[in-house]
């Protein structure tokens, strides 16, 4: 069994234990609009999403030396336009306690940063969670979710008024996001199935998605130099994960990413 298999067997089962509780009640807040905080003037830096995320399967145990809120709060006054937070447990040590304590380590500092919920979604009921736990965006992977599914999942969410990040990883995915009506797109330069890099391909897949929507491109990015170079392509935004969670204190790596994507020589 690959390793995605094994992680939506997981899922499969932590989906039936959720489906099987009644919704949280809590207040329903309005969400901060992601598509206007990571879409890229023209001559305007890079937009930048830093990510809060414990362990994984490639890496193993990251920093655990702030707390994913401490974190989160840190990487928005560091000058990130959005925050991803991993909400799977199994692997990635992640949960949506800390997507809640990161909402609300922001809102009582009056930071507004939309946070992303980074999760495996196969079901509406992942979405409903996402949105009680206070997320703006949910990510969709194209790869897990077959036939209509994306379509309705991609739905489910704009009805919680939470925008829907489509990942993908090839043209054909690009596609089917594009079908789904996506407005943000994340192209991973990691393959899910064999967890290969391939740069390449990503660039040319961020390339090929049509103005207006939102270009965002996932993985692979360790330093300022990687930044510039995506700063220097018409890609509006770029996720930061596993080299700032190798730091105790991601603050330095992520201001010198900030400064390179304002390079003005690496405007679109």
């Amino acid at each position: 069994m690959s390793l995605l298999a094994d992680v939506l067997a997981t899922k499969r089962r932590e989906v039936e234990a959720l489906r099987a509780r009644p919704r949280r009640d809590v207040p329903r807040r309005e969400p901060i609009d992601p598509v206007g905080a990571l879409r890229r003037g023209r001559g305007e830096p890079l937009r930048l999403v830093a990510e809060v995320k414990l362990r994984s399967p490639s890496a193993g145990v990251l920093s655990r030396r702030l707390r994913p809120e401490e974190r989160a709060l840190a990487y928005a006054r560091a000058g990130a336009s959005m925050v991803s937070v991993l909400c799977d447990g199994p692997y990635f040590d992640g949960s949506f306690a800390h997507l809640a304590s990161a909402r609300a380590a922001l809102d009582a500092a009056g930071v507004r940063v939309p946070l992303l919920a980074k999760e495996y979604v196969i079901d509406e009921a992942q979405i409903a969670e996402a949105r009680d736990h206070g997320a703006d965006s949910v990510l969709l992977i194209a790869r897990i979710l077959q036939g209509s599914r994306l379509r309705d999942l991609a739905r489910a969410a704009r009805a919680e008024h939470l925008e829907p990040l489509i990942e993908v990883v090839d043209e054909r995915e690009l596609d089917q996001a594009l079908a789904a009506e996506a407005r943000l797109v994340g192209v991973n330069a990691r393959d899910l199935d064999t967890l290969v890099m391939d740069a390449a391909r990503a660039s040319r897949v961020c390339a090929a998605i049509p103005a207006g929507v939102v270009a965002v491109r996932l993985s692979g990015l360790r330093d300022a130099g990687d930044v510039a170079e995506v700063a220097g392509t018409s890609t509006d935004a770029a996720l930061v994960g596993e080299s700032l969670m190798r730091d105790d204190d991601p603050v330095p790596r992520l201001r010198s990413m900030v400064e390179a994507a304002r390079d003005p020589a690496a405007g679109p």
